[in-house]
């Protein structure tokens, strides 16, 4: 996504701050809604308490299915290591499988969601989507625009990353 710069645009210092500080609350009261959510997911006899990063992978799983482990870690931040232990707890769990996929070497295993793992991610992603479709309505049409645009643009290659999200343009 190649979206034009206004050029007209100058930001002073103390609004690129006040932009920075509502980014760091809208993150706080996205993970407070996301830790809510989870509390109430069960353990599973592995006894994994599943946590932010476990919703991470869910959702890019949902939405990009067939992404590896390697994806996961280029779109969440997570190291290699990190997103390696997720996939494996969530595997152990039953929520993630491996996709058999000849036109791929052996290396890379394409990931997806079992039906658990859809249940799962869609338990916890209700809550965020309430959050998500109230501060929408409270940006109104233009603001919805204005806030994909900023966000892909802070997103930036991230977005190429790994398949394609679902009803995305390639």
């Amino acid at each position: 996504m190649n979206t034009p710069t206004d050029t007209r645009l100058v930001l002073r210092e103390d609004e690129l701050d006040s932009g920075l500080e509502l980014l760091l609350l809208a993150e706080a009261a996205l993970w407070s809604a996301v830790d809510a959510a989870l509390e109430g997911e069960p353990r599973g006899e592995a006894n994994i308490k599943l946590g932010r990063s476990h919703w991470r992978a869910a959702l890019l799983l949902r939405r990009r299915p067939g992404a590896g482990v390697q994806d996961l870690a280029g779109l969440t931040g997570l190291t290699k290591q990190a997103a390696s232990k997720t996939v494996t707890d969530l595997m152990r769990l039953g929520l993630v499988t491996t996709v058999e996929d000849e036109e791929l070497d052996g290396r890379r295993r394409p990931l997806t969601l079992t039906d658990a793992g859809r249940a799962f991610e869609i338990r916890v992603s209700e809550r965020l989507r309430g959050l998500v479709a109230r501060s929408y309505r409270t940006g109104g049409l233009d603001g919805v625009a204005g806030m994909r645009r900023i966000l892909s643009a802070m997103a930036g290659p991230r977005l190429g990353v790994g398949p394609k999200a679902r009803g995305e343009a390639a």
